[in-house]
């Protein structure tokens, strides 16, 4: 470093062009950073979207949802599918690792479409993916408005077709816009309007009609003519060209009277049926566009553009349309970006002046300044490199108090070295005096520059972790670390570089004078003299101050509360009213409007403008029902409300005044923050109480009576139940019998019911390049009632008609309105969301009152989720992430220091930090959140270095002075390092204060960032220079004296160890036997040695057919004489077979051998079970018995304390005292030697698990075992029977094998002369044996094995009936002296011991007989757990029995 340093003091003008260059580059940088309010915290998601208009509830999720799911849950790297069915839709929600990126979980989903697809029966839906966006991709939403006096020229339908067909394309071209989707009015369709009646009575059907439509609309072309040099191309149009035409289409002539589709049917303009609709201000119906964009584009650039293209596209609508913003999400970019930037310019302004003030000296407050800037555009480039993006996270938490530390201790050093040296310098000719600066500049970075370096490392490090962090809270926290450890960074490279350079140029020697600085520091000074005076003399009072405000901090911890992130105010609401299920879309628009005009008019001065979404858009990416609405209500600025201080009053008063709905229920959010609940969680409220079963009747039984066990929660507003049953359906049951009867089909009467009252698209017609289906249906008229269904003929085989009630049972009924699934089991969801109370304590609340309250059927259970789920998450990982920062702050300091109790002293100012930080959240009414465990993380670091600046100090006093007393090093060393601590803590601390303070957007999500960070410094920094220098006296001080002597250590001993023991067996999770025993089973590397035996034999099965090499050869034949007078040159080749039988004998014993290895790797897996179970409960015995050993040695501690009291009372011999001495030392060395075997068997059971999870056996009283009978399942007799059956099919190889071989041959003769011909030929043959000798000793050989193998068996059984017995035997005799304990001796036991203690302590006996019942009571509980041990021993070799 010093290197560097000294080449930038003497190149200054390389240095100040590499500054620049910096720092234009940041400027390039910031221009090209993609700008936003807040990090995208989507999950790596993929949205499959089938819409089936025709199909019902229950239908979508069997026939469409189902298959869908199934296609994709093999897919790699899925870790969560949700789906939602509904009446004609279903929407797929697919989650996949973060590691796939964006586009291969694409390209995998749409390889298993294809799947899925084969798997949906024909007509009813093709999947497709939906829009390649996020939570943040609704970045402009607008609605198409007409000027007031144009009102009456544009219908709705009119307004949607120049939504779909002018703005919409041309905002589609749009780089970073992947969809534009389109909301409300009517999609235009030519409509033809059957009449029933005119069909009936013209006896044509509604089949004809369709065919009819379809033949008579489409083009042709038939080549080209040439004629006269000129090519004319033929060009046959019978498109439809407007509504005249389609009345004149002929459908059918009846007696040479032609019928016309103008004679059964009314054609007209008509609209598609709709599942949504936009309503907006009270005005009624509008229609809406959602610009949609790409995932990862850059936000800013993408509205911008938009705005541009929309301000293109006013000028080509037609007139008196125009284009209003509803959603401009740039607005909230904009007031999150004046936030961060209004906190980051106030934040520079209160460090310059921090600095000016206490350093007194304006010219080096700007030097040490004119890093921050740097600093900040090193920052803009390097996250333009690393795609980091510019947003509420990433700036919003940059302290450049802290960041500027290292160029505070250099400059202040630098300056101190001039100040020094002016006498000499100011001396000096200009020449020379520049040079000598530069010498000093250089001397006094260096010396600094590892201080500085190493403060700003331990920086960097604690931000290490959350850089590690997964899920929503990495998306959301890791840019805010990325960007902090990018501006430390370039503080250090400028601290280097630039920094001395400014020094030696800009700063001048001058001797110190006494400014106001100067008398600010000795006010300080002169206050802090006293008060460390004070604290020295008085240690146990600053000691006992310092533990009650740990207390204080462990008190208040609990009472805090939780939640997962402040919510940030978008400024904006959404009201989700829910209606009664089933709805009709009109009743909801009438609702939906009255709504808006009682907002409007009576919160004028909150409301600026409303829009209503209604149901689902035509690309259903945020699936609702016709009774579903969002409530869009952009708001004016909180200084204009009249009738609200706060959002959350506001929407209490918002609540009150549509309370004159009935049956409503409300539900209120904000635009992003819906959405991302929805997209991260699957729900859009804070907290999601998700019941999970088969009967969704069940379910929906459950969600009431939760929600009305819930409601009166305090804190938990909102409590809505998803509306999953009731949807009204009139259902048509088809009469089987009577279709028989009539040989009709169900398909073709499906397809009436589909066609007259859906709708059939015949084809399109065009007017320009705008195209629109053509559709066939009833006539409003007859879509009207159950009767019309009735009362609808259908066409039969034998050319009839009969009314569709002949064939069917039409009636009303209720069915499902929702079917959620979530890993494919059903779910209901009651969501809550939380307002004037923590999260955490609210979902508390809720468990605790289901947990007492609520009973389920089995199968039926409960989760929660939500933003409760992403706390809990977030939580989990922080329980990881906070200790590892701590320990790489331990791990920096123990290298640094290179001792353990300077390390732990420095470390001291962590807990009294967190105690700061807790109580200031606390002061402010803040619960616990994410952001706040990130301000712990950063306050660690900072916390520990100024008492880093202080050791180091004391150290350095202490080398210097040998002689001087620890009082006048404490007292001098923490005066001398008063300004440097005050100064770096003052400037981290107050660098934070504008966001602490800040009201503006975006703000809430920074403050209990800010609020822990500053409160923990208050306290750290108390720490620092009071108690701290009390610590490093008290446990540094050479001279002091032992405090502890050998009675304490005797007592402390068997603490310590059970302590050591708990930590090495309780640092994991508790583990069941039968969770040990799973562990093992899937772990132990044996075990899986065996299954790869398995394997090896099954792969080794084919072999059975393996076929002798194949024999090639050339040759010339003489004998053969070709037609030409010459010999044969021959070549050919032979093979030989074995007889077929021997290869299916062979196929069999390969087969057995599979078997046996079957059977091996049984054997190995019963006989791991039975180890591991050996192993937990021999760790039981030992746990029970430290226990014992405990409670008997605090009785004999409690006697040896007695013992010396009555012997300095003199009322007992100096023997008896020795012997309380020796037993209570015997019972500690008995301890002991129980934990150490604790530790043994522990390593045994790890070895047998072999997993690198750390677990433990929870205590709990030893019990007897059961005794089972698993002589059946007994593994070896397993092994013993399939090598019998072994044996026996490799008899069957050997007696095959003497079968003949078969061989063939097939062969060619030619030769090189004249007229030469090609001569083929072939023989088959068979090879028979004439000498059996060989064959027949391997078949006696084998006959002997299956012998033998049936002599082991028996053998093996009557050694273990024998071993069985024997041990059963053994078992009677420890089950005896196990009753005798239960029976009497427990009893005899404690009586003894209450006894003996009770005549002890009044004299009745002397310490002998005291200690002669105390061991025979010990003795008693010790057998009773030696038997117990025994007993289960021989209980689990009986249910495990082998005989090896």
């Amino acid at each position: 470093m010093k290197k560097i340093i000294e080449f930038s003091v003497k190149n200054k003008l390389i240095v100040i062009l590499f500054t620049i260059t910096m720092l234009v580059f940041g400027i390039y940088g910031a221009s090209q950073l993609s700008v936003g309010a807040v990090p995208d915290i989507t999950n790596n998601q993929v949205q499959i979207i089938t819409t089936s208009t025709n199909l019902s509830t229950q239908d979508i999720e069997q026939y469409i949802t189902m298959p869908v799911e199934l296609a994709m849950a093999n897919l790699p790297g899925v870790k969560e599918i949700r789906s939602v069915s509904k009446f004609g839709l279903s929407v797929v929600t697919i989650i996949f690792d973060e590691k796939l990126g964006t586009y291969l979980p694409r390209q995998l989903i749409s390889e298993k479409i294809i799947e899925a697809q084969e798997n949906i029966p024909e007509g009813m839906g093709t999947p497709s993916m939906g829009p390649i966006t996020t939570g943040l991709g609704e970045i402009y939403q607008y609605t198409l408005d007409v000027k007031r006096e144009y009102k009456d020229k544009y219908s709705i339908t009119e307004l949607r077709t120049i939504q779909d067909w002018i703005v919409k394309r041309q905002l589609s071209g749009i780089n970073g816009v992947v969809e534009v989707n389109t909301w409300g009015g009517y999609l235009k369709q030519y409509e033809v309007a059957i009449n029933p009646e005119e069909l009936q009575s013209h006896g044509i059907t509604l089949i004809e009609v369709f065919d009819a439509l379809k033949n008579n609309n489409s083009i042709t072309g038939g080549s080209y003519i040439e004629k006269s040099n000129q090519s004319y191309f033929i060009r046959g149009d019978g498109n439809i060209k407007n509504l005249g035409d389609i009345r004149n289409i002929v459908v059918k002539n009846v007696k040479g009277i032609p019928i016309l589709i103008g004679d059964v049917a009314s054609v007209q303009i008509g609209h598609a049926n709709r599942f949504g609709a936009i309503t907006a201000n009270g005005e009624g119906e509008k229609v809406m566009g959602q610009v949609m964009m790409l995932k990862d584009a850059n936000s800013s650039q993408v509205i911008n553009d938009v705005k541009n293209r929309v301000n293109e596209i006013q000028k080509s609508l037609p007139e008196g349309v125009f284009i209003n913003p509803v959603i401009d999400r740039s607005e909230l970019i904009g007031r999150t970006t004046t936030t961060i930037f209004e906190n980051l310019i106030i934040g520079i302004l209160i460090v310059i002046l921090v600095v000016i003030l206490i350093l007194g000296d304006v010219r080096m407050a700007l030097v040490i300044a004119s890093i921050i800037p740097l600093s900040l555009f090193f920052t803009f480039g390097m996250m333009y490199l690393f795609g980091v993006d510019a947003n509420l996270m990433s700036l919003g938490a940059l302290d450049f108090g802290i960041i500027i530390d290292g160029g505070v201790i250099i400059a202040e050093f630098i300056t101190l070295l001039f100040s020094l040296n002016s006498n000499i310098l100011n001396q000096l000719q200009p020449g020379v005096r520049k040079i000598q600066m530069d010498k000093i500049a250089i001397e006094g970075a260096a010396n600094m520059m590892n201080s500085a370096i190493f403060g700003q490392l331990i920086i960097i490090i604690v931000f290490i972790p959350i850089l590690t962090l997964i899920g929503v809270e990495g998306k959301m926290f890791r840019p805010m670390a990325a960007t902090f450890c990018f501006a430390v960074i370039g503080a250090s490279i400028f601290g280097m570089t630039w920094l001395p350079v400014a020094s030696s140029i800009f700063l001048t020697p001058k001797k110190d004078k006494k400014t106001h600085s100067s008398k600010l520091m000795r006010l300080a000074i002169k206050t802090y003299k006293p008060a460390i005076e004070w604290s020295w003399n008085h240690k146990k009072i600053i000691a006992g101050a310092s533990l009650v405000l740990l207390l204080l901090g462990v008190i208040i911890a609990p009472r805090l509360g939780a939640e997962f992130t402040p919510t940030l105010n978008e400024g904006d609401f959404v009201i989700q009213p829910v209606l009664k299920t089933g709805t009709s879309l009109a009743k909801t628009i009438e609702t939906t409007t009255k709504m808006e005009q009682v907002l409007l008019t009576n919160f004028k001065d909150e409301v600026d403008q409303i829009v209503s979404r209604i149901g689902a858009a035509e690309v259903p990416t945020d699936p609702m029902s016709m009774e579903e609405i969002d409530m869009i209500i952009r708001l004016h600025p909180p200084k204009k409300w009249v009738h609200a201080k706060s959002k959350d009053e506001l929407a209490d008063k918002f609540k009150e005044a549509l309370s004159v709905f009935p049956g409503m229920e409300l539900e209120f959010t904000q635009p992003i923050e819906m959405r991302f609940n929805e997209l991260v969680t699957g729900v859009r409220s804070d907290i999601a109480v998700k019941v999970f079963g088969e009967d969704l009747d069940y379910l929906a039984l459950k969600a009431e009576e939760i929600s009305s066990l819930i409601s009166n929660i305090p804190g938990a507003a909102d409590v809505i139940v998803e509306k999953t049953v009731g949807l009204p359906q009139m259902r048509v049951t088809y009469n089987r019998q009577k279709i028989a009867y009539y040989g009709a089909a169900i398909s073709d009467l499906n397809r009436y019911l589909t066609m007259a009252f859906g709708g059939e698209t015949a084809g399109k017609i065009y007017e320009a390049e705008k195209g629109f289906d053509l559709v066939v249906r009833f006539h409003e008229n007859y879509r009207q009632d159950i009767e019309n269904i009735r009362q609808m003929y259908v066409n039969l085989p034998d050319g009839k008609q009969v009314r569709l009630s002949e064939l069917a049972d039409i009636e009303y009924s209720a069915g499902p309105a929702k079917i959620s699934r979530d890993n494919t089991r059903r779910r209901i969801v009651v969501s809550v969301n939380v307002r004037n109370r923590d999260l955490q304590s609210v979902v508390k609340d809720i468990q605790n009152t289901l947990n007492n309250k609520l009973s389920l059927q089995p199968g039926y259970y409960l989760e929660y989720g939500g933003q409760y789920e992403n706390l809990q998450n977030a939580s989990n990982r922080l329980a990881v992430v906070i200790p590892i920062s701590l320990a790489l702050i331990f791990l920096l300091l123990v290298f640094a220091f290179n001792s353990i109790k300077e390390t732990l002293i420095i470390f001291s100012a962590i807990p009294l930090a967190i105690v700061g930080g807790i109580v200031a959240l606390w002061i402010r009414g803040m619960p616990f959140s994410i952001s706040a465990g990130v301000g712990f993380i950063a306050l660690f670091g900072v916390a520990v270095l100024n008492g880093i600046v202080l050791i180091e100090h004391y150290k350095e006093l202490k080398e210097n002075n040998r002689n001087m007393k620890i009082h006048d090093l404490i007292v001098n060393g923490s005066m001398d390092r008063l300004r440097p601590v005050i100064l770096t803590a003052s400037a981290a601390a107050l660098g934070f204060l504008p966001m602490a303070v800040s009201t503006s957007a975006g703000a809430e999500v920074q403050r209990p960032l800010a609020t822990v960070v500053i409160g923990g410094l208050i306290t750290a920094t108390f720490l620092t220079m009071i108690v701290l220098p009390l610590l490093y006296g008290y446990f540094m001080d050479d001279n002091r004296k032992m405090m502890f002597k050998r009675k304490t250590k005797v007592i402390l001993l068997p603490i310590l160890l059970l302590l050591s023991t708990n930590i090495q067996a309780q640092n994991g999770k508790p583990i069941s036997v039968d969770e040990a025993v799973s562990i093992g089973l899937q772990n132990n590397i044996g075990l899986k040695t065996y299954q790869l035996q398995i394997e090896q034999n099954r792969v080794l099965v084919p072999s059975a057919f393996t076929i002798g090499k194949t024999g090639v050869y050339y040759g010339t034949d003489e004998n053969n004489i070709a037609e030409n007078g010459h010999p044969l040159y021959v070549v050919g080749a032979s093979q030989e077979f074995n007889f077929p039988t021997v290869y299916a004998a062979r196929l069999n014993a390969n087969k057995i051998g599979v078997s046996i290895s079957q059977a091996e790797y049984n054997k190995a897996r019963f006989l791991l079970v039975k180890e591991i179970n050996k192993a937990y409960y021999n760790i039981l015995y030992l746990l029970n018995k430290q226990k014992h050993y405990q409670f008997i040695s605090d009785i004999y501690s409690r006697s040896s304390e007695m013992a010396d009291k009555q012997f300095n009372a003199g009322e007992t011999t100096y023997l008896e005292k020795l012997n309380a001495t020796a037993k209570q030392q015997q019972a500690i060395i008995q301890l002991e030697q129980t934990i150490s075997d604790l530790n043994v068997a522990y390593n045994k059971l790890y070895l047998l698990l072999q997993t690198r999870d750390s677990v433990f056996v929870p205590y709990r009283e030893l019990f007897p075992l059961l005794l089972t009978d698993t002589v059946i399942a007994n593994p070896e007799l397993q092994i013993a029977d399939q090598r019998i059956k072994y044996e026996s099919s490799m008899l069957n190889v050997e007696r095959n094998n003497i079968l003949p071989d078969i061989n063939f041959e097939v062969f060619n003769g030619t030769n090189r002369f004249e007229n030469a011909k090609n001569y083929w030929g072939w023989q088959v043959g068979v090879s028979i044996p004439l000498f059996f000798g060989e064959q027949k000793s391997k078949i006696r050989a084998r006959k002997y094995g299956i012998q033998m193998a049936e002599s082991m068996k028996q053998a093996y059984l009557l050694s273990y009936s024998t071993k069985q017995n024997e041990l059963r035997q053994q078992l009677e005799k420890y089950y005896k002296n196990i009753n005798f304990y239960t029976d009497s001796g427990k009893k005899i036991s404690d009586e003894i011991i209450r006894f003996a203690e009770a005549s002890y302590n009044v004299g009745e006996i002397d310490f002998f007989k005291y200690i002669q019942n105390l061991e025979n009571a010990a003795s008693i509980k010790i057998n009773y757990l030696d038997n117990l041990a025994e007993y289960n021993n021989i209980v689990l070799e009986l249910n495990y029995l082998t005989i090896e």
